[in-house]
């Protein structure tokens, strides 16, 4: 199954140690979304339409109110790149 690029970039940053935290607003929709590097900077290049494509895929997943973190599954669609740690 190919990803798209954004999609592609966002496991990436997953891969290397990254998270997904949300914020809900009252009627538990999603109100703010980030992506979290392992550095802590925020990355910028994640919308609601991505996100819902990744969980859709079952690339990544969060268990227990934790921030949303790669699965094995994510780990097999993300592709190797020079820059990868």
């Amino acid at each position: 199954m190919d990803i798209s690029r954004a999609e592609q970039r966002i496991l990436h940053m997953l891969a290397q140690g990254g998270r997904i935290e949300i914020t809900r607003d009252n009627g538990r929709k999603i109100e703010k979304l980030q992506l979290f590097t392992r550095e802590g900077w925020v990355f910028s290049g994640l919308d609601l339409m991505t996100f819902r494509k990744l969980k859709q895929k079952k690339a990544i997943k969060s268990q227990g109110g934790k921030p949303y973190c790669i699965t094995e599954r994510g780990l097999v669609l993300v592709r190797a790149e020079q820059d990868n740690r």
